[in-house]
């Protein structure tokens, strides 16, 4: 099958016989594996439709063996940038993430299609080229095996059941100070894998040139727990970003068990999530000289008297207190979406912010959602004994990752300041 790389938007749908660019064609073959990874318990990244798949919120990249799909985000029905928000999820991935070690931006990398997928390796082949520079750490390691000296403690039942004609060798159990421990084992698998789904020819050098200079390690085996093992401390905080990328691309490869041509790499990201955990990390750098901000607050909500006192909980989104005597509490809930023109949003929307209001003591609540300019709009909630008002913010989408966190700072500090009976944003 020949190589075929598909940029679509998050909501949009494939069907067969979609022209993809001028010779290239949205095929049955595709369709199939597509349906082969959606298997039978389905798959939260699409749903299968007729001769074809409607993507959900999810965004990033999926590789199917020669099919390479990347699913960008979509803030309203107008036909969006590609390269504008291709640049500008990979920037709010990375801020989000915790690729903040040593990793430049990826406007820094210098390659000729900027795909995600490109992007991730080249980022992780220059960590590894860092650290392959600076030397690798060591570690001590214990070691089984014959040697020709004693050294550590002889094993004497495996020395007289290997050596009993060989007397010039020792079988022993020492220690070993070198390169070969779980961190680098862990690193060499990703490059590995790295060479098997790169499609990327100029990539390809760089990635036989470390294959090289990186020592050999023993094959490993790979899942959660392996990450768990690995403690970061002050010796090996160089290896964050480094560690952070090979966890990302190990955990979420799926190999073909049958021969290799419909390996699946899966690196996709639930907007809704990225879009709050962006907002959040954005107030909590630019804020935490004057205010605490925090994610996913949780308050009991509702106490059952049969069910042996069990309660019913709920979580706000972003919690922010002013860090004085008097603070004035601000909640903060975000939506991935648009609300398609009209001037407020979901009654379940709008009765989440009014329990909000009531349950963290809130002086103003907000929904915010991402749109193409910023503004504002607000209502007061009826029959209401203290005016309480819900805001609904609409920050507008900066294509630089700088301007737009300065963005959803500003907009969110006048917020702060003004009285509810006016708001303004420019």
């Amino acid at each position: 099958m020949s190589k075929l790389k598909i940029t679509v938007f998050e909501h949009n749908t494939l069907r067969i016989g979609d022209v993809l660019s001028k010779d290239k064609v949205f095929e049955e073959k595709h369709l199939a594996l597509l349906e082969a990874f959606y298997g039978t318990n389905g798959l939260p990244y699409y749903s299968l439709i007729h001769k074809g798949v409607k993507f959900n919120q999810y965004v990033g990249v999926l590789q199917l063996g020669n099919l390479t799909i990347e699913v960008l985000p979509k803030v309203d029905n107008n036909e969006e940038d590609e390269k504008t928000w291709r640049k500008l999820l990979i920037e709010m991935i990375w801020r989000v993430g915790t690729f903040t070690t040593h990793a430049p931006t990826s406007s820094n990398l210098s390659l000729k299609t900027n795909a995600i997928l490109d992007v991730y390796i080249a980022m992780y082949l220059q960590e590894l080229k860092r650290l392959v520079h600076q030397g690798l750490i060591k570690k001590y390691r214990t070691q089984e095996g014959n040697t020709l000296a004693l050294k550590g403690s002889l094993v004497f039942s495996k020395h007289i059941q290997q050596n009993l004609v060989h007397q010039e060798r020792f079988y022993t159990r020492h220690s070993v100070y070198d390169e070969q421990h779980l961190l680098h084992q862990v690193l060499y698998k990703a490059l590995k894998l790295l060479k098997r789904i790169n499609v990327n020819i100029a990539l390809d050098s760089e990635i036989n040139q470390l294959l090289f200079s990186f020592p050999e390690m023993e094959d490993i085996k790979v899942s959660e727990s392996t990450f768990d093992k690995i403690s970061i401390n002050r010796k090996t905080a160089s290896y964050e970003t480094a560690l952070g990328i090979a966890k990302l691309l190990l955990l979420n490869y799926h190999p073909d068990i049958r021969g290799g041509s419909s390996d699946v790499l899966a690196l996709l990201f639930d907007m809704n999530a990225l879009w709050e955990r962006f907002v959040f990390v954005t107030l909590r750098k630019h804020l935490k000289n004057s205010h605490e901000v925090r994610e996913q607050v949780k308050k009991d909500f509702w106490l059952s008297h049969t069910e042996t006192n069990r309660s019913v909980k709920m979580f706000a989104d972003i919690v922010i207190t002013e860090k004085r005597e008097e603070s004035r509490v601000f909640v903060i809930d975000t939506k991935w979406k648009n609300l398609n023109g009209k001037p407020y949003p979901s009654v379940e929307d709008l009765r989440q912010m009014y329990v909000y209001h009531h349950f963290y003591k809130a002086n103003k609540v907000a929904l915010v959602y991402p749109s193409l300019e910023s503004k504002e709009h607000k209502g007061k909630y009826l029959n209401s004994q203290n005016d309480d008002m819900c805001y609904l913010i609409h920050l507008g989408v900066k294509d630089d990752i700088a301007n737009f966190e300065k963005q959803v700072v500003n907009v969110v500090k006048e917020w702060f300041t003004v009285s509810n009976s006016e708001i303004h944003i420019n």
